[in-house]
């Protein structure tokens, strides 16, 4: 159930069981039973609004007494903020709104000048406004009584002048809400939407009325693919909400259940209510205002100069952190069950022998190796199909000599994003061939290195889609460029042809030349001598932070 405290600071979410029902696998924290033997546990997840007149834990904050002190501090203040009022009333706000200090006031109010000049950032209530002016997606907003009638593949804003009728009948805009405006061919599988102004007597009945706005998109387009999942749609659905603070409903055309399971987690740090099925949902939904499409800034980024708050790629970061924690607890607590009971099967079914007294022979000696719990963890995100690299296994044995501890992980369409989550947030460096799979270097931590191996013909792609963006997340970059005696394309084409030789080129002529050649049909064979000195660079670097740490925690 959901309970609401006073002015909707807080909110609760409490999922009961029966004492004895197993667990299930959801992402929440198990209270404590008051007493023993009590009947049932309770799993809560708890979020706090902060402000309002609520205080510490939803208790109303108690009033204190008003001294002469207070007042005449009260009194100075007010006539300091309204000289700066007067004077600076941009800067003024923006320091009000901001807690990073002088720079961030700075910050927040070119930002506030920039976003008081963006189209349709002047509109009032009952009023309509598209920004057509980016080149990457459209986005309009309606504002008043807004309903949505998805049996007409519309919102309607109910006009609040009975008097212009006719004018209000005509006035209508058309958006598909995805994030891909420039590619027709995409966009012209995204449904339509309409956002029309009807008269009163003319609008739908309201079946459920909500006090947050509306935002609308789809999860058509190139959904299936993580990169275009994460790039056209979490990122921009983060760059889009996030400031609305979860108060906000997302409604979402071409719903697919299997979307909201992967991808839930994250859907709800941004907002707190169900998401609405547009085309399945008949009832009536009322919004005070409706945002349809998303903002987006570039690739896998989040720009904090085009933000109402300044957040950056960096609080995405931190949103996935806190989206997968509680699940990652979970699943910790199943595997430490699970390796209690193998140790006690185990025992149970230990045959009972006669003991033996051997010498103790001293272990064979080796040279000195940090344990693994010093040794940086490195994973190898595996490919089938194509850009596989053909001596993984020779590539993982190299990064174990050179000192890392190695893990392999082969993502699938059925892999739970958590798992990997969890796999590469522990990581101290992530290799990997060209491809949507690099799209994971977002679950790692800044201050990690990221290898990725660039095959022929993927140049500007590797960097402008990934390199850039994982720098910009504080990821230390390397592009591992391979040879064209690296590529399996050696072993197709005589040493000289263009392919191997000018890949530039040859992807002059056309985005299928280049995925038929370049993308499906090759694969690499690392330079193992040559990759050592990648792998070499990437453990000292990572060696080096380690024991700056550790001074720093010392001192």
């Amino acid at each position: 159930m959901v309970q609401q405290q006073q002015q909707q600071q807080h909110r609760i979410y409490i999922l009961q069981f029966r004492k004895g029902e197993q667990d299930q696998e959801v992402a929440c924290k198990v209270s404590t039973p008051p007493k023993a033997g009590a009947g049932r546990r309770v799993m809560y997840y708890y979020h706090d609004y902060g402000g309002g007149g609520a205080g510490k834990n939803g208790k109303a904050a108690q009033p204190r007494a008003f001294s002469m002190r207070r007042f005449f501090g009260l009194l100075l203040l007010s006539f300091v903020s309204v000289g700066t009022l007067f004077v600076a009333p941009v800067s003024f706000f923006s320091f009000v709104h901001s807690d990073e200090g002088g720079g961030g006031a700075a910050a927040a109010a070119r930002r506030a000048v920039e976003v008081a000049a963006a189209p349709c950032s002047g509109m009032g209530n009952d009023s309509l406004c598209c920004d057509r002016t980016s080149t990457r997606a459209d986005i309009c907003f309606a504002r008043g009584d807004v309903r949505m009638h998805s049996a007409s593949a519309s919102f309607q804003l109910v006009s609040s002048s009975s008097g212009n009728a006719t004018a209000a009948a005509v006035e209508e805009e058309r958006i598909r809400p995805y994030t891909r405006k420039w590619e027709a061919n995409v966009m012209a599988t995204i449904d339509e939407v309409r956002l029309r102004r009807v008269p009163a007597g003319g609008a739908a009945r309201c079946d459920v009325v909500h006090d947050v706005p509306a935002v609308v998109f789809s999860t058509g387009g190139y959904t299936g693919n993580v990169y275009h999942e994460f790039n056209d749609g979490i990122l921009p659905l983060f760059v889009t909400s996030n400031h609305l603070r979860r108060r906000v409903v997302f409604v979402i055309l071409e719903y697919h259940d299997w979307w909201m399971t992967k991808y839930g987690d994250v859907v709800s740090r941004l907002s707190a209510f169900p998401p609405i099925d547009f085309t399945a949902d008949r009832r009536v939904h009322c919004f005070p205002e409706v945002i349809a499409g998303l903002r987006i800034h570039g690739e896998l980024t989040v720009d904090p100069e085009k933000t109402p708050e300044g957040k950056s790629i960096r609080h995405f970061r931190t949103l996935l952190d806190d989206a997968y924690r509680g699940r990652i607890q979970y699943l910790e607590r199943l595997e430490r069950r699970a390796a209690r009971s193998r140790k006690r099967r185990a025992a149970a079914a230990k045959p009972t022998t006669t003991s033996i007294a051997l010498p103790i022979m001293a272990p064979p000696a080796k040279q000195a190796s940090p344990s693994p719990p010093d040794r940086p963890r490195l994973v190898i995100v595996s490919r089938t199909g194509s850009r596989v690299i053909e001596n993984e296994a020779d590539v993982a044995a190299l990064a174990a000599d050179v000192g890392f501890d190695v893990r392999v992980v082969r993502p699938e369409r059925t892999t739970e994003l958590c798992k990997i989550y969890r796999e590469l947030n522990a990581s101290d460096a992530m290799v990997g061939v060209h491809g949507a799979a690099m799209t994971h270097f977002l679950f790692m931590r800044p201050g990690k290195v990221f290898v990725q191996v660039v095959p022929l013909g993927t140049d500007w792609a590797a960097g402008a889609y990934y390199g850039e963006p994982a720098a910009r997340l504080g990821l230390r970059y390397v592009g591992y460029k391979i040879l064209p005696e690296e590529s399996s394309l050696s072993r197709e084409y005589p040493t000289g042809d263009p392919v191997l030789t000018d890949p530039a080129g040859v992807g002059k002529r056309g985005w299928d030349v280049t995925k038929k050649v370049y993308l499906d049909r090759q694969n690499v064979r690392l330079d193992l001598p040559r990759f050592r000195e990648v792998l070499v660079g990437a453990h000292r670097y990572l060696v080096a932070g380690k024991r700056r740490r550790r001074q720093r925690e010392s001192q």
